[in-house]
């Protein structure tokens, strides 16, 4: 046989289209996807139980949120490495593993101090998880076409997960206590966990690289002072100690970068980064969820304390964005196909915009159909363009470096939840501070909880009662409102940055 004939061999086998095997892996792998990123936004809705009944601290509160984040996004690199190495699918179950048992424990701590330790080590189990997800989808999905349409399903679900932790926040917690935000963890996993082994076949880098302890140390002490550093940024202003923290990140991310190149087998290969066509995704990728997470976070509470909404109602609010996020993401598979993708991800991202555009007119108790179809409309957006870029992440890696080049797209991701709360939310707090004029005589405890948020001003208005209460929500709403305004102009400047990153770093279309 000769080289040619060889070459063309393995390259027909490369490109093998899968049956309803590959398809059925696909549908295991969504499990852990799904949970981890409705994770992000669920423990929102539980928090206020849990201080009822574990009685933490505000810092342990700040914590209790954090501590998953902080790590997750500190050991996405280090995890998705070692997939590469020891095989993506035991990490996979590993994970899934550690993550449903973690979840059990933390659904009956005694105390605010075990489930902070708790959300800890879910932030080690589900790091990885999410790398592993992506990464076996390159491996599984060979042929483009059908990898374009399991991408598509993928980042769908992850975007999905977002908007679906309200919805099943306010579902459990109407029924349930605080633990079942938790508990949902097991009947989600233990699928995984009996069919990936059948479904799900295993693969690695044929050539890994040695471990290296000092980078994995190197990485952590990169993105979690970093992560820190916005987040200490959004809720005490620039007189914390933000600067110093993203100062050190940043020092330790230069010296994990030196290292990375000098080494002969880097951990993370640094020449990912000199495609435009990965940068420039990866960038899509964080904006996008930027303007996701913070279209969110102002919503969940326009509809709960401006609107009226319940927790339950709330989330059902958002089903039809959540709808046409998925829906958007599935259809634009066969436009990808035909068309570039510097053309597809701009005009998607000009669906985002729109939505944003909506926002400042969707104001007062009266505007909650405004408000469903700006998000349908940013849904849209955000959904056809991650299925894209996420695509394009992948393609534009080495399948042996897939774990890696997955754990980068996770990081962007978790950054962008972590950039999304903390500068929008950041930005609309203060300007809800700034805007808000109290009426006259209001009590010096009531005013100083109005200042602090709207949930403290709605709350001081009830206790209030007649004139005064009314006049104080009506006047923390316009104040909300008028934050909000200015906020979604930020957001869809955001998104237009995002938009002019894709149309000018994609390139005409991915490679083969």
């Amino acid at each position: 046989m000769t080289t040619g004939t060889i070459t063309a061999a393995i390259r027909a086998e490369q490109t093998q289209r899968v049956g309803w095997r590959g398809w059925a892996a696909l549908i295991v792998l969504m499990l852990p996807v799904l949970l981890v990123s409705v994770d992000n936004t669920v423990l929102s809705f539980a928090l206020p139980a849990i201080a009822l009944d574990l009685e933490p601290s505000s810092a342990q509160q700040l914590w209790i949120i954090d501590a998953y984040p902080l790590v997750l996004a500190g050991l996405l690199v280090t995890m998705g490495t070692l997939g590469d190495r020891f095989g993506r699918r035991r990490m996979l179950l590993i994970g899934a593993t550690g993550f449903a048992a973690v979840s059990a424990l933390a659904a009956f701590a005694p105390n605010a101090e075990l489930l902070i330790a708790a959300r800890a080590l879910m932030g080690v189990f589900g790091a990885m998880l999410m790398p592993s997800t992506l990464s076996l989808l390159r491996s599984i999905f060979t042929d483009r076409d059908q990898r374009r349409i399991a991408i598509a399903v993928w980042a769908s679900m992850f975007s999905a997960g977002a908007a679906l932790g309200p919805i099943v926040g306010g579902i459990l917690l109407e029924h349930f206590g605080w633990g079942s935000v938790f508990l949902m963890a097991v009947p989600v996993l233990v699928p995984l966990l009996v069919l990936a082994p059948i479904l799900v076949p295993e693969s690695r880098d044929p050539k890994p690289g040695r471990i290296d302890p000092v980078s994995i140390a190197l990485s952590l002490l990169t993105m979690i002072p970093i992560v820190y550093a916005i987040k200490e940024l959004a809720v005490h202003g620039f007189a914390s100690t933000a600067g110093l923290w993203f100062v050190a990140g940043v020092v330790f991310g230069w010296l994990f970068v030196r290292r990375q190149l000098r080494a002969e087998t880097p951990m993370l290969d640094m020449r990912l980064f000199r495609n435009p066509t990965f940068s420039g995704a990866l960038l899509v990728n964080l904006l996008s969820v930027v303007g996701l997470v913070g279209f969110l976070f102002f919503v969940a509470q326009h509809l709960q304390l401006v609107v009226g909404l319940s927790p339950m109602n709330a989330g059902f609010a958002l089903v039809p964005g959540l709808a046409a996020m998925i829906a958007s993401g599935l259809i634009v598979v066969p436009i990808a196909k035909r068309n570039p993708p510097r053309v597809v991800v701009p005009v998607a991202l000009a669906f985002s915009v729109l939505g944003y555009a909506v926002v400042p007119l969707a104001t007062g108790p009266e505007s909650l159909w405004l408000l469903i179809a700006a998000f349908v409309s940013l849904g849209i957006g955000i959904g056809a363009a991650e299925t894209v870029s996420n695509e394009l992440i992948l393609a534009s890696a080495p399948p042996s470096k897939a774990g890696a080049a997955s754990a980068v797209s996770e990081t962007a991701y978790e950054l962008g939840a972590v950039l999304g709360t903390a500068v929008l939310g950041g930005i609309l707090t203060s300007l809800y501070r700034a805007n808000l004029v109290l009426p006259a005589g209001l009590p010096a405890d009531a005013a100083a909880a109005s200042r602090e948020t709207l949930a403290g001003a709605v709350h001081a208005s009830e206790q209030l009662g007649g004139e005064m209460g009314a006049a104080l929500q009506d006047a923390a709403a316009h104040a909300f409102d008028a934050g909000v305004g200015t906020t979604a102009l930020i957001g869809a400047g955001l998104v237009v940055l995002a938009a002019v990153i894709a149309a000018t770093t994609l390139g005409r279309a991915a490679r083969r």
